[in-house]
């Protein structure tokens, strides 16, 4: 393998590789354990910074195709979202939570998506990396709550690409005149809930993996048909369903009350999480300041199509009667129109290969910039020269995603989903205002700590909000706490830090109310899912911090110190604490003694 020279070390060369490979030490179980406390906290108070998360893209060997327009990512917003989110679990949610209120589930979830589409674009912009969240992170909140975050993220993907994956079985069933029991295999000897094994949502997942290793533009092309064919169904569903309208089936209005509108909007905001993928498509567009704006928040449309989709489902037939596998197919069977129900599943199936797909190509982008860090083996980060695509970090992902799909029911999918991306969510807008209000060097110790104190309280006052939602009934008497705190803290951070940072290119508005309000609302949405679902949540975090501790953390200390041997002039990394000293310097990597680890994977 060939060579090159790169920093200085024992007065000669440190060795690179150039190709995309994982070094002996990188994941070994021979890892310096004994240093991990110390490992640990250096990569909890070391932050990136934009310009090294645009530097790290070198270490995938090739560059990405900038092929995307506004256009395209628009498209890709819109395709990413209208899937099994609106044609599944609206009938779902109506059934069991929230009756013909599902409506008023779909505004508030469609609001705190809008929130958070306002924090990823600022983000995007300024770094349009393939990362997307987790680079954000990186950059804001450090190494540590980055890969946590990361690793959920991934979870988010995999669980959603698998619930979207069943629920293509289910409309299929029904074009082809059957239940969607009928195309799934019951497994006695396994548990309830993972049980019915689909191998139609595998072949479909193995499909959609060959299209998006193919080509990001022809992902689009394909992308763009299937969501125009889809709007035009969604269309069709409206119409034709308030032509069958009966608005006696809007009565009553709310029957699970407050609290199933609620649950109903944790769980439904599954829907909105497709436009996460679009930002991480900004390495892959020609003018990301322009195009990401437009196409992030161009495809939030979508939330005036659901609730449309919502009331319409609503007023076909009573809320006792929705079918929760396929409810709009099912409601046209109930007034008579028999014929309908294929248009509405053909339909469906289009949808859903848009989200899959998409899902799909965002994914693989994500897995790739994780891997440039080496938190995860770099061989992931590797970018075709041929087809400029990430290649081996679609295949792993689209695996995963499979064997996921091919075991677990819906509805365990779609909690598990919502608690993870209302996380990432919360994460992203705290990031936000860390990125307004602090800037190392330049913010005052003073002004940092108000920082700290007010961020607390708005945290706090959040988390309590949630928690006596989640454990009262019927009592009010803390809300007249904590949200009096929320606002109080939210406006001292207004009035008495001032901002660190003025975006360059384009700025969340209205800062620091509206990512303030994304964090108390994303919080809320969070204290109204199920037990069952946190607890899956917890033991996922478990085994991430498992790997973490014994390789993650290693090989990301490691390569992070041997660039930092190179860009430490060039300001590539700085330290949440001001004024604190290099760890590279404390370790003698300035070049003598000879112990730098080697810069690798370029």
């Amino acid at each position: 393998m060939g060579t090159e020279t790169t920093g200085i070390s024992n007065g000669g060369a440190v060795t690179r590789r150039r190709a995309c490979t994982c070094t002996k030490d990188d994941f070994s179980l021979r890892s310096r354990f004994r240093q991990t406390p110390s490992r640990l906290l250096d990569r909890v108070l070391t932050r990136s910074s934009a310009k090294a998360e645009l530097e790290v893209k070198t270490r995938s060997g090739h560059e990405m195709k900038k092929t995307l327009s506004w256009w395209d990512l628009m498209w890709f917003g819109m395709g990413a979202v209208i899937g099994a989110g609106i044609f599944v679990l609206t009938g779902q949610e109506a059934n069991q939570d929230a009756g013909p209120a599902v409506v008023l589930s779909y505004v508030v979830s469609g609001l705190s998506a809008l929130l958070s589409v306002f924090c990823y674009t600022e983000f995007a912009v300024e770094i349009p990396v393939a990362g997307g969240s987790f680079a954000y992170l990186r950059v804001e909140l450090g190494d540590f709550v980055a890969f946590i975050a990361a690793g959920n993220i991934l979870l988010e993907y995999i669980i959603g690409g698998a619930a979207v994956a069943r629920s293509w079985t289910s409309y299929f069933a029904t074009l082809c005149s059957y239940k969607p029991v009928d195309f799934r295999i019951h497994a006695h000897s396994l548990a309830e809930g993972y049980n019915q094994l689909d191998p139609i949502a595998v072949v479909v997942i193995i499909i959609i993996c060959a299209i998006a290793v193919f080509s990001t533009k022809a992902s689009s092309r394909l992308n763009y048909v299937a969501s125009v064919v889809h709007l035009l169904v969604i269309v069709f569903i409206i119409i034709c369903g308030f032509i069958n309208a009966d608005t006696k089936n809007y009565v009553p209005f709310a029957p699970y009350g407050p609290r199933g509108i609620f649950r109903a909007s944790a769980v439904l905001f599954f829907a909105y999480v497709g436009f996460d993928a679009v930002s991480t498509m900004a390495e892959e567009t020609k003018n990301p300041a322009r195009d990401i704006p437009i196409g992030l928040i161009g495809s939030m449309v979508t939330t005036s199509l659901y609730c449309l989709l919502a009331v319409t489902l609503c007023l076909m037939q009573p809320y006792t009667s929705i079918d929760p596998d396929a409810p709009f197919s099912r409601a046209f069977t109930q007034v008579g129109w028999n014929w309908a129900q294929y248009v509405v599943a053909a339909g469906a199936l289009k949808g859903m290969t848009s989200v899959l797909l998409v899902s799909a190509v965002g994914q693989a982008r994500y897995l790739t910039h994780i891997a440039r860090t080496h938190m995860m083996p770099p061989w992931l980060a590797k970018v075709d020269q041929k087809t400029g695509t990430p290649i081996n970090a679609t295949v792993v992902m689209m695996v995963a995603t499979a064997i996921i799909a091919f075991f677990t029911n819906l509805s365990i999918l779609s909690n598990l989903l919502s608690i993870s991306t209302l996380f990432i969510f919360m994460l992203v807008a705290v990031a936000l205002l860390v990125r307004r209000y602090y800037v190392t060097g330049e913010t005052s110790t003073e002004n940092r700590n108000k920082l700290i104190v007010f961020l607390v309280l708005i945290l706090g006052s959040s988390i309590a909000t949630a928690a006596y939602w989640g454990i009262s009934e019927k009592g009010w008497i803390a809300y007249c706490i904590t949200a009096p705190t929320w606002f109080l803290s939210t406006l001292g951070l207004w009035l008495f830090v001032p901002q660190a940072c003025t975006p360059k290119l384009w700025g969340v508005p209205l800062v620091p109310w509206l990512p303030s309000a994304s964090i108390a609302i994303n919080i809320f949405l969070l204290g109204s899912i199920d037990k069952d679902s946190f607890i899956r949540f917890a033991v996922w975090t478990v085994l991430l911090l498992v790997y973490y501790f014994f390789f993650g953390l290693h090989a990301s200390y490691d390569t992070a110190k041997a660039y930092e041997v190179k860009g430490i002039q060039d300001g590539v990394y700085r330290k949440v604490e001001e004024g604190e000293v290099s760890s590279a310097t404390k370790s003698g990597f300035e070049g003598v003694g000879g112990n730098a680890p080697t810069a690798p994977t370029l």
